[in-house]
């Protein structure tokens, strides 16, 4: 079968089946709006694969689509059990940190969110992403010193928010 054929059966068995598989995956996940996106990651290897489609028999082409969409559902399959998993560890791991009251984060979080925009990301960069007052200079483009003295602001405006917050 010359490629330009094999390439217009295949496109003919896709069109024909593409209800059928689309049936067979919504079957079997939890969400059906999955399926499509199942349907559509096995449509791309089939034309990736456009090479090994058979030309045998419609049935035979619709078991190779079949079990394309098998492959296809047993990788989804695969990564919502990783991903469960890392959800499962990362619960784990908050459990076991025994963070702070979530109310207390709340009112930090809201603090933060309540400084003027220049000392706001210079300590979002400093807590939150982990960068030293040299490296948040760096990113945002301004003079360490400067970067220092908006630092120290932000840190006098969080104490007295912080400690009105807890006045009330």
């Amino acid at each position: 079968m010359s490629s330009a054929a094999r390439v217009a059966a295949q496109r003919e068995a896709l069109s024909e089946h593409a209800a059928d598989l689309l049936s067979y995956l919504e079957r079997r996940v939890l969400v059906r709006e999955d399926a499509a996106d199942l349907l559509s990651e096995t449509m791309l290897q089939a034309w990736r694969r456009v090479d090994s489609f058979p030309n045998e028999s419609r049935e035979r082409q619709r078991m190779w689509l079949f079990t394309i969409a098998a492959h296809v559902l047993a990788n989804h399959r695969r990564t919502i059990r990783r991903r469960s998993a890392l959800a499962d560890r990362l619960r784990q791991h908050v459990n076991d940190a025994g963070l702070p009251d979530q109310s207390e984060a709340h009112a930090v979080r809201d603090a933060v969110l309540r400084l003027r925009d220049a000392q706001r990301e210079l300590v979002m960069l400093i807590h939150w992403d982990g960068f030293t007052i040299a490296e948040a200079a760096e990113l945002l483009g301004v003079n360490e010193s400067t970067a220092r003295g908006r630092y120290a602001a932000a840190r006098s405006s969080l104490r007295t928010a912080l400690q009105e917050g807890a006045r009330m």
